[in-house]
């Protein structure tokens, strides 16, 4: 199954993602290719794929990309390579609303998708975390509060909603919502049919 995680800058969706990672290794991350610099801490091919602007361009010519979004100032794209991992396992997708948008549109190659939004507890909660980071200037600082108002308002586009106004909670919740999208009638029909046939050979 395909596992889309988004949520505006400050909403907590990064950690919530590691810290799923680390609970659940069965599970496995895509890892996007990004034209934005490496922050502290952050390795290549683990984080992200670091690339120059050019780079970019050229994957993105070469048809290279699933789904791209240019998110403030930098490009971020997911790669065919990284995408074809789900056919082995769950893959969770850190990416934003433009990336989403594309995997929804894909629905005739992409059956199995969980769409789940992080949202904030409040705008004066966002604020907060935002300026908590101490990397961003003014103008980032009000771009990010703007572009999560423009991101909220695709609420439509999910299945789920997170609201991370606890660490451990929103993490149990979405350890639930994966749990109970694999239990659908729809994702265990094999498994249904062959315990009815062990029950007519009796």
């Amino acid at each position: 199954m395909l596992i889309v995680i988004t949520g505006p800058s400050g909403a907590g969706k990064t950690t919530l993602i590691r810290r799923l990672l680390e609970k659940h290794p069965e599970l496995k991350f895509s890892v996007s290719h990004t034209t934005r610099p490496p922050r502290p801490g952050e390795i290549d091919g683990v984080d992200y794929h670091f690339v120059s602007e050019a780079e970019f361009t050229r994957l993105l010519k070469k048809g290279f990309f699933v789904e791209w979004a240019v998110v403030h100032g930098f490009h971020y794209g997911t790669s065919k390579n990284e995408f074809k991992k789900s056919r082995f396992s769950d893959l969770i997708l850190d990416i934003d609303v433009q990336g989403a948008k594309q995997i929804r549109n894909m629905n005739q190659k992409v059956k199995e998708a969980l769409f789940i939004f992080i949202l904030p507890p409040s705008r004066a909660c966002l604020e907060k975390r935002l300026m908590a980071r101490g990397d961003l200037s003014m103008a980032e600082f009000e771009l990010r509060l703007r572009k999560a108002s423009q991101e909220i308002k695709s609420y439509r586009l999910f299945d789920y909603f997170v609201i991370n106004d606890d660490l451990d909670r929103a993490l149990d919740q979405i350890e639930a919502i994966i749990l109970a999208e694999h239990l659908r009638l729809s994702k265990m029909k094999k498994q249904i049919k062959e315990i009815l046939n062990s029950f007519r050979m009796k």
